[in-house]
C-alpha cells in the first residue's frame, strides 16, 4: 500500500468521509463528515472516486503532502493557491502528482473557510461505528481520532474507480461569497408558541454576522435578541429558550439562551433549547464555508420546493448566491396533530428540516407517561423500518424520526406516523428492563470549578449562577444550605430518558421521586468548555457530559466514563457490542468519592480494569404512577416550596435586568 507524507499539516486538517456516521444520533454520536459536503463530493468525482470516499478537509490553511508513487488528486472548496513541485495548478480538476513531488495547498483568502483534497483510490483510515470520518472531540475516526500533524504518514487506499477522472464544470461549482443566503424551513419551534411573530420577522430580515468563536460543532451568530413569546421554560429552565430535551437536526438554528448557533456536523444530537428554523439539507454545505465576519441571511422556503441534497449539478442550485424562494410553509413548523388511540394525549408533528419529523406528546411538562409513549412509538417504527428510515432519537416527550428525504417525502412520513399512532397500546402498560447503575460522584469537583472560572474569565462574569453553581441550585430551590443539595442529589435515583445530552452516550435523567427534582436554569450564554464526565443539572434534568465540549447545565460534580474509548477493546461494565455504558430507562444511583479517588477510578476505567456495579431490574409505569398517588400530598408541599423559591429568584433576575432586551447584536 502506497503512502502519503504530511510535511505540513495545517491548523486543522482531518480525514472525513461522506455521509459520515449517520446511524448513532440516538446515543449522541454526531455524523461528522465534511462540513461542506458538496465540495468534498465534487473533489472525489474529479479523481474518479465514489462521492463518499475518505479524503481531507482543511481549515484556513491546507497541507503540504508528498506521495511515494504517482497519483491523481483534486482540490476543491475555498479558493487557494495550489502548487505541485512549485508550479501552480488548478482547483476543481484532476491533478497528476509524480512520486516524490510535493502538493502544496495554500491559505484561504477573501472568501471561504475550508478546502477539500481527494486522492484517487481514497485514503485509508480507521473504521469506527461504520465510518472513517474524524470526530476530534470524541477522539475517534480518521488518523487516531485527531487532526493531522506534521510528520504523519497516511496510507493511500486502493478503492476501484467509480468513474473517469474529470474537470468539475462551472455550473457544478458552488458559489462562495461573504454575504450568504441560507435556505431554511420553518420549525420545529417557531412562533407563536416560542417566538413572537416579530422575532421571526427579525430573523428573516437580519444580516447575522458570523462570530469568531465558531467551529464544526456550530456556527455562532451575532444578531438581535429575541423578544420571546414566553416568560420562561417552566420545568425546563428559567429562560424562555429552555425546553424539555429534544433531538436536534444538523443545520438547526439553536437559540442557547439569546445566542443563535447553527448546529454543525460535529454538534450535539440532544438538548434543551428551541430551534425556530433549520437549514435545508441541500444548503448545509454553505455552513462549512462561513468565516468570521461574513453575513448570513435566512431565506424561508417550502419543503416541497427545496433542492435535493443528492444533486450535485444545477439541480442543487449551489452555483447561485441567491436562494430562490416562493415563500415559506405557512404552518409555523407544525405539520399536523392527532390524539393518542385512547384519546387522552395530544400528538403534535413538527418539521425539523426537510429530513426530520419531530413527534411531540402532550403538554410541555415532565411526565414519564409521555416518555412511555415515545418508547412505544419507537418500537412500532423499528418493527417496520420503512425504506428511507435513518435513525430514531428519543427526547423527554418527543421522538425525532430522521429519513433520507430522497427516499421518503416528509408528507408520506407524516401520514404513516399518524397511522402508527392509532395502533399503539396504552402508555400505562409500559414495563421495560431497567438496570440500576451505581456510579461515583466527586462533589464540587476541581475540574468543574475550573470550568466555572474559565466561563467567568472568557464568557460572562456577572451571571447569577457564578461563582458557585451549587449555591445557585440551593437558592433556586429554596433550600436552607448547600448540604441539602448534597443530600438530595445522593438520595435520588435518576431514570435515564435520553442518551447523547451532551454527546457520546451522555444521559439526560430525571429523579423518579419528584421531591428530588432540583430545578435550575441553563447557562446563558452557554459554556465553551466543560470537562469530560462533569455532572450537572439543567431544568429538572441531570446530565453526565460524555466528553469535553460546550455545555449549559449547572455543575454538581464529576464522575467516571460513560463511553468506552477503548472500543472495540473491552472495558468493565461496558457491553462488548458497543462503546456506551447506559441504556434508556436505566437508573443511576450516586455514591460519594473524593476528587483524588475519582482520578484513580477514572484511570482504572480508561485502562479497562475499572468496576461498575450494575443490578438488573425493571421499570413499570403503573407502579411509578401508584407511588406518585400514594405520596401526592407530601410531593405537593415540597414542590410548592421549591416553586415559590424559583419565582423569587426569577423576580431578582428581572429586577437586576437579566431579562431586559439588549439593543444591537448579541452573541
Amino acid at each position: 500500500m502506497s503512502s502519503i507524507s504530511v510535511l505540513r499539516a495545517g491548523p486543522q486538517s482531518t480525514i472525513q468521509d461522506w455521509p459520515g456516521r449517520i446511524r448513532y444520533w440516538q446515543v449522541g454520536v454526531p455524523p461528522s463528515g465534511p462540513m461542506d459536503d458538496l465540495s468534498f463530493r465534487l473533489a472525489n468525482i474529479a479523481v474518479g472516486n465514489a462521492e463518499g470516499a475518505p479524503g481531507l478537509e482543511c481549515t484556513l490553511l491546507g497541507p503540504q503532502l508528498s506521495f511515494d508513487e504517482d497519483t491523481v488528486v483534486a482540490v476543491t472548496g475555498a479558493p487557494v493557491q495550489v502548487t505541485v513541485a512549485g508550479k501552480a495548478v488548478s482547483q476543481w480538476s484532476p491533478i497528476e502528482v509524480k512520486a516524490g513531488q510535493i502538493l502544496d495547498v495554500g491559505a484561504a483568502g477573501g472568501v471561504g473557510m475550508r478546502m477539500y483534497i481527494a486522492v484517487a483510490g481514497g485514503i485509508d483510515a480507521e473504521l469506527y461505528l461504520e465510518s472513517r470520518a474524524t470526530f476530534t472531540l470524541g477522539k475517534f475516526g480518521g488518523k487516531d481520532g485527531r487532526s493531522l500533524a506534521d510528520g504523519d504518514t497516511l496510507a493511500k487506499a486502493s478503492a476501484p474507480a467509480a468513474g473517469p477522472a474529470r474537470r468539475i464544470l462551472i455550473d457544478e461549482k458552488p458559489a462562495l461569497t461573504n454575504n450568504w443566503q441560507l435556505a431554511v424551513t420553518v420549525g420545529p419551534h417557531s412562533a407563536p408558541e416560542f417566538f413572537t411573530p416579530e422575532d421571526i420577522e427579525d430573523l428573516y430580515d437580519t444580516a447575522y454576522e458570523v462570530h469568531f468563536n465558531s467551529d464544526r460543532t456550530g456556527v455562532r451568530l451575532l444578531g438581535p435578541q429575541p423578544r420571546w413569546a414566553r416568560t420562561d421554560g417552566g420545568e425546563a429552565g428559567l429562560h424562555p429558550s429552555n425546553i424539555h430535551d429534544t433531538a436536534y437536526s444538523v443545520g438547526a438554528l439553536d437559540f442557547t439562551g439569546d445566542t443563535p448557533i447553527l448546529l454543525g456536523p460535529d454538534g450535539p444530537s440532544l438538548g434543551g433549547f428551541v430551534c425556530p428554523v433549520t437549514v435545508t439539507t441541500a444548503d448545509r454545505w454553505k455552513m462549512g464555508q462561513l468565516k468570521p465576519g461574513d453575513t448570513v441571511r435566512f431565506v424561508p422556503v417550502r419543503v416541497a420546493e427545496v433542492a435535493s441534497s443528492a444533486a450535485l449539478g444545477t439541480a442543487r442550485r449551489s452555483n447561485m448566491v441567491t436562494v430562490l424562494s416562493s415563500g415559506s410553509d405557512l404552518d409555523d413548523g407544525v405539520l399536523g396533530s392527532t390524539r393518542t388511540a385512547d384519546g387522552t394525549t395530544e400528538v403534535t408533528y413538527r418539521r425539523s428540516g426537510d429530513d426530520n419529523v419531530l413527534v411531540e406528546y402532550g403538554e410541555m411538562t415532565l411526565d414519564l407517561a409521555l416518555r412511555a409513549r415515545v418508547h412505544a412509538l419507537a418500537q412500532r417504527i423499528e418493527a417496520d423500518r420503512p425504506a428511507g428510515l435513518v435513525s430514531l432519537t428519543p427526547g423527554i416527550r418527543s421522538l425525532q424520526v430522521k429519513v433520507d428525504a430522497t427516499v421518503m417525502r416528509q408528507s408520506v412520513l407524516l401520514d404513516w406516523l399518524i397511522e402508527c399512532e392509532a395502533q399503539l397500546p396504552s402508555a400505562s402498560e409500559l414495563v421495560v428492563p431497567s438496570r440500576t447503575v451505581h456510579m461515583p460522584l466527586s462533589w464540587d469537583d476541581p475540574a468543574t470549578r475550573e470550568a466555572i472560572e474559565r466561563y467567568m474569565l472568557g464568557v460572562r462574569s456577572d451571571a447569577p449562577w457564578c461563582p458557585w453553581n451549587i449555591e445557585f441550585i440551593r437558592r433556586m430551590n429554596g433550600l436552607n444550605s448547600v448540604d441539602d443539595v448534597y443530600r438530595i442529589v445522593y438520595d435520588a435515583e435518576y431514570l435515564v430518558l435520553g442518551l447523547g445530552d451532551v454527546y457520546l452516550g451522555a444521559p439526560v435523567a430525571v429523579p423518579l421521586d419528584p421531591r428530588h427534582r432540583l430545578i435550575t436554569t441553563k447557562y446563558n450564554p452557554a459554556r465553551t468548555w466543560t470537562p469530560e464526565n462533569a455532572v450537572g443539572i439543567g431544568g429538572a434534568y441531570m446530565c453526565i457530559y460524555g466528553m469535553e465540549g460546550p455545555g449549559g447545565y449547572q455543575f454538581v460534580g464529576r464522575t467516571t466514563q460513560v463511553w468506552n474509548h477503548r472500543h472495540p477493546l473491552e472495558a468493565a461494565g461496558f457491553e462488548p457490542e458497543h462503546p456506551w455504558l447506559l441504556r434508556f430507562f436505566d437508573k443511576i444511583s450516586w455514591y460519594p468519592v473524593t476528587a483524588d479517588e475519582l482520578l484513580d477510578l477514572r484511570a482504572d476505567m480508561a485502562a479497562g480494569r475499572g468496576h461498575v456495579e450494575i443490578t438488573d431490574g425493571t421499570f413499570s409505569l403503573a407502579e411509578h404512577q401508584q407511588f406518585l398517588t400514594d405520596n401526592a400530598d407530601d410531593i405537593k408541599v415540597e414542590r410548592s416550596a421549591m416553586e415559590t423559591a424559583r419565582a423569587e429568584e426569577r423576580k431578582r433576575w428581572s429586577d437586576g435586568g437579566e431579562f431586559a432586551t439588549k439593543t444591537g447584536k448579541v452573541a
